[in-house]
């Protein structure tokens, strides 16, 4: 009778597991159907790089912003409202990013202003709507350069419109070492272009670098008309990094193979010590008990 009443309790629970989570898979998809998708675009070029589309899907759950996984993005170049050709497709990862490389700017065309015009479609499914991204560009270049004078490095740029190739001048450029967590800002945080499109930025000295290379980026961030354009230079200007490490040493805390030696001689001069004091009144007192 026992044994029948806990098979029956375990059917009841069993149950109530299957009926909740069948409420709660039902609920969130309610929620998640027809929601809006809502993208976000930024066009990259590294200098002797890569060129890509960086795309970020988001939609308000529960009203919390979150990423889109999984979704078909199709990226198409836009010539004028009558021709559109498709460049390719992508997919959004877990945290609702994507990224599509272009193999080259002439893998694209400009309308009749010069502009690259680019939609990204979402053509929709069970749990989101249809959405779509428009954006344009124009091609830039940013040339740079190492110089020295009077014994000081400077990094010049020049930021150029490759659409009929003239200075650009009063953009913002920074200039930054990289570094494994953040970059490491020179001069002022943003450096205008003159008239010529240039700017001339003093390095400072002691910067430590890894077998002295310092890698020094040039970036215009997000620009309207130009998206995120970033020129790299590696000079050999660093100063050496001093190695600090006590992998190889015998320390605290070093592994066991490594142990200070003072840790391995007294230790075992203590125990020894011990145990044969031990022993020693052991023997005596079975001279004792034999007297």
């Amino acid at each position: 009778m026992k044994s029948l009443l806990n098979f029956r309790y375990s059917i009841l629970v069993l149950f109530y597991i299957f009926l909740n989570n069948s409420t709660h898979q039902d609920t969130y998809a309610q929620n998640t159907k027809n929601n809006i998708v809502r993208l976000n675009v930024t066009y990259v070029k590294i200098m002797k790089g890569d060129m890509f589309f960086d795309i970020k899907a988001t939609s308000k759950i529960d009203k919390k912003s979150v990423g889109i996984a999984n979704i078909n993005l199709d990226i198409y170049n836009e010539i004028d409202s009558s021709e559109s050709i498709l460049l390719g497709k992508t997919t959004t990862n877990l945290n609702g990013e994507g990224k599509f490389i272009l193999d080259n700017i002439n893998a694209i065309k400009t309308d009749s202003t010069n502009f690259y015009n680019i939609k990204i479609l979402f053509k929709g499914n069970d749990s989101f709507k249809k959405a779509s991204k428009y954006f344009s560009f124009k091609n830039a270049d940013i040339n740079s350069k190492l110089i020295t004078k009077d014994s000081i490095n400077y990094i010049s740029a020049t930021l150029i419109d490759r659409t009929n190739d003239s200075p650009i001048e009063g953009e913002p450029l920074t200039v930054q070492v990289q570094r494994l967590f953040k970059p490491l800002k020179l001069g002022k945080e943003l450096n205008f272009t003159n008239e010529n499109g240039s700017i001339v930025v003093p390095i400072e000295e002691g910067i430590p670098g890894v077998d002295e290379i310092l890698t020094f980026e040039i970036v215009l961030t997000d620009h309207d008309d130009f998206g995120t354009i970033k020129a790299l230079i590696k000079a050999p200007i660093g100063i050496p990094i001093v190695e600090e490490s006590t992998f190889n040493e015998r320390t605290m805390w070093s592994p066991r193979n490594k142990t200070p030696i003072f840790l391995l001689i007294i230790p075992n001069i203590l125990t020894f010590g011990i145990w044969g004091f031990i022993i020693y009144l052991i023997v005596n007192l079975f001279k004792i008990q034999k007297t």
